[in-house]
C-alpha cells in the first residue's frame, strides 16, 4: 500500500498528542496516512504493552488511519543501530510516502530524541540504491520521501509552519483519550505520571490554542523543517478576503 503520509513515533500515543489534529485533517480529505510506532511503550509506568496496543488500535480507528504497525524495538533502546535503522528504511520503502513526520530532535524523553535521529538517517539512506532491504524476501527499490517534517512534543521550538486544526481538535482529543491507561482517570489506582494529571490534557489544549492564535485560528499544531518549503502565493491570496474598512 502506498501512503501519502507516514508518521513515526517512539511510543503509541506520541503522534496523537503531537499532531492528532493534523492527522485527522489529512484523513478527512481522503489522504492515506500511516503510523509507525517504534516500540510498544512497555517501560511506561501505567498500563501494559498489551493494553497500549489495544488503545493504539482504537485511536487509529478514531483518526481513520490507513495502516498502523509496530517495529518491536525494545522501549528505552531506540538507538541508531544498523538493525533499527534498517527497520525504519524498510518501512519507508514499503509504504513509499510522499511526506514523513518524526519527533523534533530536542525533547525530555531520550527515545523521542533517538527516534528523530533514526528517522532522519533512514530518510536519507532509504534513497540509496546500494543499501539493500527485503520485504517478504522481495528486494525493495530505493525510495526517498520528498519531505521530512518534525512535530513538537514536550520541548518547544520556533515553528516553520502551523497547521490549522480548528475543525479536527475534538477528533484529536478523542484519539488521545483512547489511551485510557495513560491519561487522567479519577478511577485509576495506578501511579501518577507526567502525563496522567488533568493539567497535562489542559496543557495540550492550551498549546493548541496558543499556536492557533498565532495564525488567527482557534487551534493549531506546530511543525519544523530543516529545508525550505514552497509557498503557493496565488492559492493563498485566493483564500484571503479583503479586509473591511474600520469606521
Amino acid at each position: 500500500m502506498n501512503l501519502d503520509v507516514l508518521i513515526f513515533g517512539a511510543h503509541p500515543d506520541d503522534a496523537e498528542l503531537s499532531m492528532g489534529g493534523t492527522i485527522a485533517k489529512l484523513t478527512s480529505h481522503g489522504l492515506k496516512v500511516g503510523l509507525i510506532d517504534l516500540t510498544k511503550g512497555e517501560l511506561g509506568t501505567r498500563g501494559t504493552s498489551e493494553t497500549r496496543q489495544k488503545e493504539a488500535f482504537h485511536s487509529a480507528i478514531a483518526l481513520k488511519i490507513a495502516n498502523r504497525e509496530n517495529l518491536d524495538i525494545p522501549d528505552g533502546e531506540v538507538t541508531a543501530t544498523k538493525e533499527n535503522l534498517m527497520k525504519v528504511v524498510l518501512a519507508i520503502r514499503k509504504f513509499k510516502p510522499k511526506i514523513i513526520f518524526a519527533p523534533y530532535k530536542n525533547d525530555r524523553h531520550p527515545d523521542h530524541v533517538h527516534t528523530s535521529d533514526l528517522v532522519k538517517q533512514a530518510h536519507f539512506f532509504s534513497g540509496l540504491l546500494k543499501i539493500k532491504t527485503f520485504d517478504k524476501e522481495k528486494l525493495q527499490p530505493a525510495y526517498r520521501p520528498k519531505k521530512l517534517f518534525y512535530y513538537m512534543q514536550t520541548y518547544t521550538f520556533e515553528p516553520s509552519f502551523i497547521v490549522d486544526i480548528s475543525d479536527t481538535f475534538n477528533l484529536k482529543m478523542n484519539a488521545v483519550k483512547a489511551y485510557a491507561t495513560q491519561f487522567f482517570d479519577p478511577k485509576s489506582k495506578e501511579p501518577e505520571t507526567f502525563i496522567s494529571s488533568p493539567e497535562f490534557l489542559k496543557f495540550i489544549e492550551s498549546r493548541a490554542e496558543f499556536y492557533g492564535f498565532k495564525i488567527g485560528k482557534k487551534y493549531g499544531e506546530p511543525f519544523y523543517t530543516e529545508e525550505e518549503v514552497e509557498l503557493d502565493l496565488i492559492h493563498l491570496l485566493g483564500k484571503i478576503e479583503h479586509p473591511k474598512c474600520e469606521k
